[in-house]
């Protein structure tokens, strides 16, 4: 924006701003719009019991429902127009600052949501919107997510008696789930909804994997392993017996049953085209998930223009950092050495990879008090990702229990540690989907209870995914990046963010192949062959989420920038980065009007 548009801006929102903070001081919360918020909360969750199991919310937790399904979707319909229209009730100028930011966030998801219904699109546990024909991917759904809730180790609680007989019912309706998907993959394939045939080779696998011949070897056999000694005798027993039932009788079926279905009937009919450009209003759709993963209203082209201006930007630094380690070759040369060098693959057991990264977080742990004057309390901890899983999986970041039963947990996915390389950017990695990233955002933001529930359990993907890429580039004031291999792989993760924005366009309206995207991918950052075809399967998957790291990072990064010169000796980064955390996940025109009215008071 050019500086004068600027000046006349703030000066508007300098008097409305004002206005609004005189008006905060005689107005309390609204307790009718905030009992709209909170009976929409409850309500979700019987419509969306797996986003209530993560919320820590166990009242529904043996519900199973087959959320892609056309009655499912009308019930959704209805849903989201009775709280539109009983917010809508409400005039936002009588409301104070913070209700105003939950009638703007509210009203917002209401028509979102409405619109994605219309195109076919439901939303599943990780609010990723999923076109109901295609039940679920190699990436997610709810076979993957039932893998890791039923291993005892995921969001499912096993605690008490109660707990175990929900997960026993819950399982127990995954065959109906499992027939309603199959029913639904059929009309895909009828009405031209159909998956890639590179996304169905690599679902296939993953569903055979969890039917084993011995029960014990099952993943779902784990919680029975772990019975609390204090359980009752005769509680232990019908636990053994109804959940050993359940894996053999339904489970293991269910799971070969899908294998033998997209093995057989779905892989052969399945298309060759990656885009979205391929499907019935392909172009609609992909335009609707760019603004929904963005909350942008950003076009395409102009998303794929900034990823190559972003990817020139990064392409400068990285050669600039690869002489300052006095390698002769080229940047190509100088991947393939970090990637060959076996002084970057010293680990010998998954042990020893975990143990690098606990290093990493001692190391930050002093420096945080200097950005951060509010930190989270939630516990946090480092696991492997299950054997399962891993070989499709990606490191992640799984929320805790704001009840403090189960901790925020960072996945290591470890196929084989005598390859885990040192310069895959495991300390901007830690950075992103751990501390400060998303253990940071989430914790903070479901800790303060003075926000309304839906938004204490709220994403957008260019907020929550915006500062955990932000947070990568807080590794030098943090004590990291001291290693230029290290800052290098710093870069490639951050080049890698940039490169999506090239890649998900382009195949979605560019008709780039799948095997261009992996080699685009290659040339620019050096990731190896495997990484990149399951980086880009996973665009593949799911279009348009990956377009929301940059674009968040990019804001968050733009508003440091401006305030720091604005504020001069004013600025405080501690206060900058409570801000930005204060208030919890929001769209990115809602969050930039908040930085805004936050500027004015410093």
């Amino acid at each position: 924006m050019k500086f004068y548009l600027y000046v006349i801006l703030l000066f508007c929102c300098i008097s409305s701003s004002c206005k609004l903070m005189h008006r905060d001081r005689s107005l309390a919360d609204n307790k009718e719009f905030g009992v709209v918020l909170n009976d929409y909360y409850n309500d979700r969750m019987k419509y969306l019991p797996l986003e209530a199991t993560q919320n820590g919310d166990s009242l529904y937790n043996d519900l199973l429902p087959a959320d892609f399904t056309d009655s499912y979707l009308d019930t959704l319909r209805n849903f989201y127009n009775s709280y539109l229209n009983k917010i809508l009730v409400f005039d936002r100028n009588q409301l104070n600052r913070n209700d105003q930011i939950s009638y703007d966030i509210f009203v917002r998801e209401m028509k979102i949501n409405l619109e994605g219904l219309d195109l076919h699109l439901s939303m599943n546990l990780v609010l990723m919107p999923n076109i109901q024909y295609m039940p679920f991917n190699q990436f997610e759904g709810v076979p993957i997510s039932l893998g890791q809730m039923g291993s005892g180790s995921g969001i499912q609680p096993f605690n008490t008696v109660k707990d175990y007989e929900n997960w026993i019912i819950r399982a127990g309706k995954f065959g109906a789930w499992t027939d309603s998907a199959i029913v639904y993959f059929r009309r895909g394939l009828q009405n031209g909804y159909i998956l890639p045939r590179c996304l169905v080779e690599k679902m296939i696998p993953e569903m055979q994997d969890l039917v084993v011949t011995d029960i014990t070897k099952s993943i779902f056999y784990t919680p029975l392993t772990q019975i609390p000694p204090a359980f009752p005798a005769a509680d232990q027993a019908s636990i053994r017996s109804r959940l050993t039932g359940v894996i053999a009788g339904v489970l293991l079926p269910s799971y070969k049953k899908l294998a033998d279905f997209l093995k057989n009937e779905y892989l052969p009919k399945s298309r060759s085209s990656i885009g979205f450009d391929a499907l019935p209003n392909g172009n609609k759709l992909y335009d609707f998930l760019i603004r929904y993963w963005t909350t942008t209203d950003k076009n395409a082209e102009e998303i794929y223009r900034t990823g190559l201006s972003e990817v020139k930007r990064i392409r400068e630094e990285m050669e600039a950092t690869r002489e300052k380690t006095g390698f002769t070759g080229d940047l190509p040369a100088f991947f393939t050495y970090m990637k060959t060098d076996p002084r970057f693959t010293p680990y010998k057991t998954p042990e020893a990879v975990l143990n690098a990264f606990k290093k990493i977080q001692l190391t930050i742990d002093p420096n945080l008090k200097k950005l951060f004057g509010h930190t989270p309390k939630m516990k946090f901890e480092i696991h492997q990702t299950e054997a399962f899983r891993a070989a499709s999986a990606s490191a992640e970041y799984i929320q805790g229990d704001p009840g403090g039963t189960r901790p925020g947990i960072f996945y290591v996915p470890i196929l084989d540690a005598t390859k885990f390389n040192t310069t895959s950017g495991m300390e901007s990695l830690f950075l992103h989907e751990a501390i400060p990233g998303h253990h940071y955002q989430m914790s903070i933001q479901m800790e303060d209870t003075l926000l309304p529930r839906f938004r204490r359990f709220g994403w957008y993907g260019a907020y929550g995914e915006g500062w955990a890429l932000y947070s990568e580039s807080l590794g030098k004031e943090l004590g990291l990046y001291t290693d230029p291999y290290q800052y290098m792989g710093a870069l490639k993760d951050e080049i890698h963010r940039a490169i999506r924005l090239v890649v998900d366009v382009a195949m979605n309206r560019k008709k780039m192949t799948r095997e261009e995207a992996i080699h685009y991918m290659m040339d620019q950052e050096g990731i190896n062959e495997q990484g990149a075809t399951a980086e880009i399967e996973r665009y593949i998957a799911i279009p348009a989420q990956a377009l929301s790291y940059k674009t968040g990072a990019l804001l968050i990064r733009e508003l440091r920038n401006r305030y720091t010169g604005e504020l001069g000796s004013k600025f405080k980064i501690s206060a900058f980065h409570d801000e930005v955390l204060k208030d919890g996940c929001m769209p990115l025109d809602v969050f930039e009007r908040k930085m805004e009215a936050w500027e004015l008071t410093q």
